[in-house]
């Protein structure tokens, strides 16, 4: 799985208790370039998963110190996957950050603060299940490894799918870490 030429971004993002109005968030991501690895987390009180995700990712760009980087994000977030591939952001800047319903863009802040990385850097982006058992008996990994390719084309190997699987928990583990250390 490992390519010493490509970057890859593992991130996760969490809300205990999502739709309160007062919860506590982290993010965790994971920066993986050939054998070196950069593990980063954090936390926010009072904020939503869908930020905690786009922050993830936000906080892993700009721990990139070289541009012109060839990277690959991996993410649980379909909406966070879905922007990137899909191009919502474009419409989105069009319409003078405006949805196609006419409203206002949920986290412009944030959007605006990843997309000058998209200028920057040479960027795919890829949707994994989140919080997968790996060694549960209970897990169909064949099942499993369909829904990515689905998501993600034929370019990945079952090995590749559980190792990048195993990665994506590990940044969940962050965020989990993130959210443990705001409590206390």
């Amino acid at each position: 799985m490992r390519n010493d030429k490509i970057l890859r971004i593992y991130t996760d993002g969490g809300c205990s208790g999502n739709q309160n109005e007062e919860n506590l968030g982290g993010w965790g991501a994971i920066l993986e370039y050939g054998s070196a690895v950069k593990e980063l987390y954090g936390s926010e009180a009072n904020t939503t998963n869908n930020r905690m995700e786009m922050t993830a990712l936000l906080e892993a760009f700009g721990a990139i110190t070289k541009d012109g980087q060839r990277i690959q994000v991996f993410s649980d977030s379909s909406y966070l996957m879905d922007c990137f591939r899909k191009k919502w952001y474009v419409n989105w800047q069009k319409n003078g950050w405006k949805t196609a319903q006419k409203k206002p863009v949920e986290n412009r802040d944030l959007w605006e603060g990843l997309l000058p990385y998209l200028d920057r850097h040479d960027i795919e982006f890829y949707r994994v299940k989140g919080h997968v058992n790996l060694n549960s008996l209970n897990t169909d990994m064949d099942k499993l490894y369909e829904k990515f390719r689905q998501w993600n084309g034929d370019g990945f190997t079952r090995e590749e799918f559980r190792y990048v699987t195993e990665k994506n928990n590990r940044a969940d583990e962050l965020a989990n870490i993130g959210i443990d250390e705001i409590r206390e």
